[in-house]
């Protein structure tokens, strides 16, 4: 669930549970819960009780008494309890998602616990072998496409952010098509401001009445924010809807999951212009559709709407990498949230209005330690 949070445990602690009745054992900063496994350990229990309230990475990796399969760490990770403080001053010790953070209790369904950690560069190699599901190394699409992961798999891995070296794309498709999946933010701009320039003089001029046709564009802009959140909300979380299948999966990544899976990445950010045409065509028929009356009233709202879109990219890069001023800073916190803590909620990126109006707006207490019995 969104927003459930690991607790973290002292060294004491972990090394109290040493028993049948209790059999914890920690990997790095990690904590696991075995005591239901204790029986059903193929060498045997008493194997798993001499290790019992101890850290078992080395015996793991031990090639002379035994290299353990991928299972076992499988079997790992769905008896992952929480984490271990690395020491009584506080210092950052825990990992996210393998690549390093702190000491701090993380949400379990992102696996952090700050939005800092939505920028700790993540050990590809161990990410991997820990949770089997992208390799950074290789190019990501035929990844998933040639996968056969499961939609539970695959929605649960997405939300669990990953960060790329040196700030740096990811692969996607690894050929020539790499560069059309990038876009940078000052596109944006470029593109569509002078469009939406040309079309709101346009619209102003032939509807001839200044007040008339600045009502028609601020109500375009107005409208965005709810497509806006509509968008957000069920088309890019259609989490719950996705079809179970690599054709479903494949493009859920491609529209909004890779976001969410590399959240930080500068180029795979704001919506790359085709993908804007195809998604701004019916809202252009629907202005005309209801406008019908005055093609210049349908322009008119249509620009203010499109207008409406440029602000949200720029928004949306701003509040990942940028620096702003104390309003902003409280929208950037806000929407960082919704990566790192809780997904399901909070799909206003230009406001909360809407989150507000609809009951999702994200309130999410920090971490705090709570201690397992």
């Amino acid at each position: 669930m969104p927003g459930r949070v690991l607790p973290t445990f002292t060294s004491a602690e972990v090394e109290s549970h040493n028993n049948a009745k209790s059999c914890y054992v920690t990997v790095g900063s990690k904590v696991y819960d075995l005591t239901s496994f204790v029986d059903d350990h193929p060498g045997g229990g008493d194997l798993v009780l001499d290790y019992a309230g101890k850290d078992v990475k080395e015996i793991l990796r031990d090639a002379v008494s035994h290299e353990h399969s991928e299972a076992a760490y499988e079997i790992l990770e769905e008896s992952l309890i929480g984490f271990i403080a690395s020491d009584s001053t506080g210092k950052q010790g825990t990992k996210v998602n393998g690549v390093g953070g702190t000491n701090e209790p993380v949400y379990a369904s992102t696996g952090m616990s700050r939005e800092e950690d939505l920028s700790v560069e993540t050990d590809y190699s161990q990410d991997y072998k820990t949770h089997k599901f992208l390799d950074l190394n290789k190019p990501l699409l035929m990844q998933l496409w040639n996968s056969g992961f499961s939609k539970e798999f695959y929605l649960d891995q997405i939300h669990r952010p990953r960060h790329y070296k040196g700030g740096e794309s990811a692969p996607l498709f690894g050929n020539f098509l790499e560069p059309l999946s990038k876009t940078a933010w000052y596109v944006v701009p470029i593109i569509w401001l002078p469009p939406v320039t040309y079309g709101t003089f346009v619209g102003f001029a032939g509807l001839g009445n200044v007040p008339a046709a600045a009502t028609y564009w601020a109500g375009g802009l107005f409208l965005w924010t709810l497509i806006e959140y509509l968008m957000h909300r069920f088309l890019f979380h259609i989490d719950r809807y996705l079809p179970d299948n690599r054709v479903g999966l494949t493009l859920h990544f491609l529209l909004h999951g890779i976001h969410h899976y590399l959240p930080m990445d500068k180029y795979r950010l704001v919506m790359p212009p085709a993908l804007f045409i195809i998604l701004a065509t019916p809202f252009w028929r629907l202005a005309h559709a209801v406008f019908f009356y005055n093609w210049y009233a349908a322009v008119t709202v249509f620009c203010g709407g499109v207008f409406g879109y440029i602000c949200y990219d720029l928004t949306h890069y701003f509040l990942h990498h940028r620096k702003l001023p104390q309003f902003y800073q409280d929208l950037k916190k806000y929407h960082l949230q919704h990566h790192f803590a809780d997904f399901d909620n909070g799909f206003g990126v230009t406001s909360r209005f809407w989150d507000r109006i609809f009951g999702t707006e994200l309130v999410t207490p920090a971490p705090k330690d709570v201690k397992r019995q």
